[in-house]
């Protein structure tokens, strides 16, 4: 069963979510297993792609925020890129892009050096994107190194996205993500600050001092339990044996999450790719056309083909544009 579970606990400045992620993960891979022209993923980057969409699932359920959380690595080794879209309803995309002639170079222990951070020039970025945009608008997005403060590529993708919360949030965090063929799962424990609406500064004291990284007694607390668990825990165990195993001594509220539960979707349409197709200008697009052969675009998040020939492209240039985003994750075949 796919779900997320929201929780605080009672009396202390810590917050905290687990996801679990089956069939609409697995709708991901079959997918991509499914088209011909990219074949299935390897299996080291299809895992990296599954954390990634549990960390996006995970944050995004974190905030309020009516619009569309990426997450992407862009990389300098065999994988260029690696992107999880999370929608305010917790509708997921996920996509990788790899390297031509570098499909069958990836190892199934492949780590994240091996696969985005060969030159050291890999870069994490986390874009808020509003569904509703005003003239000017610009989607809000942080980026950090894949590297630690010694150079080194940090081992994991939770210790990056930790590392990007302690940096760019001034947040504690604990994220432990993991994913195989059939699961993608996660766990985000992080401390909410004692100062400020909604604080609980009446019943601390030196609230100054607790809201200082790495000072808080109680989120310590809290993240050397939750740091205990296990990816084969993660994966294997429901979400609340998991709570109760790890939490069973504290007092967990949890938080009502509107009945969302994580599901896979798409937004391409034909309309869309039309539109894409008309930014590239009628001499271009005609210029694709090969005698009777149609033009196909395919989304690389869904797997869909869009066909269009002589007529159609007629018809996208002579009707009037819609007034739509452009969509990423299309290809043009």
């Amino acid at each position: 069963m796919s779900e997320i579970q929201k929780f605080l606990f009672d009396g202390l400045p810590v917050r905290g979510a687990i996801v679990r992620v089956d069939s609409p993960w697995q709708e991901v891979l079959t997918r991509r297993a499914n088209n011909s022209e990219t074949g299935a993923y390897p299996a080291g980057l299809s895992r990296v792609l599954g954390e990634m969409t549990a960390a996006g699932l995970l944050m995004q359920s974190n905030i309020h925020f009516d619009g569309a959380l990426v997450l992407q690595i862009q990389g300098d080794g065999p994988v260029r890129l690696a992107v999880a879209e999370v929608k305010s309803d917790l509708r997921f995309r996920a996509t990788a892009t790899i390297a031509p002639s570098q499909q069958d170079k990836i190892a199934a222990d492949a780590t994240l050096k091996d696969m985005f951070n060969v030159h050291g020039q890999g870069r994490c970025a986390i874009t808020l994107d509003a569904d509703e945009k005003h003239p000017g608008y610009q989607p809000y997005q942080g980026i950090v190194s894949l590297m630690d403060e010694d150079g080194n590529t940090l081992p994991s993708l939770s210790e990056i996205l930790q590392q990007y919360m302690r940096l760019s949030e001034q947040l504690d965090t604990v994220l432990i993500v993991a994913a195989n063929e059939t699961v993608a799962a996660g766990l985000l424990i992080q401390r909410i600050p004692v100062k400020g609406e909604g604080n609980l500064a009446g019943a601390q004291a030196n609230t100054e001092e607790q809201d200082v990284l790495g000072h808080n007694e109680d989120f310590n607390r809290i993240a050397t339990l939750a740091h205990s668990l296990t990816e084969q825990e993660l994966l294997e165990l429901d979400s609340d044996t998991i709570l109760r195993r790890l939490f069973w001594q504290e007092t967990l509220s949890r938080v009502d999450t509107q009945g969302r539960e994580p599901h896979f979707g798409c937004q391409c349409d034909r309309e869309r790719v039309s539109n894409m197709l008309r930014g590239l200008g009628q001499e271009e697009v005609s210029d694709m056309l090969e005698g009777d052969k149609p033009i196909e675009v395919g989304c690389e998040f869904c797997g869909a083909q869009y066909h269009f020939d002589a007529v159609d492209v007629a018809q996208i240039f002579s009707a009037p544009a819609t007034n739509q985003n452009l969509q990423d994750g299309h290809q043009l075949h």
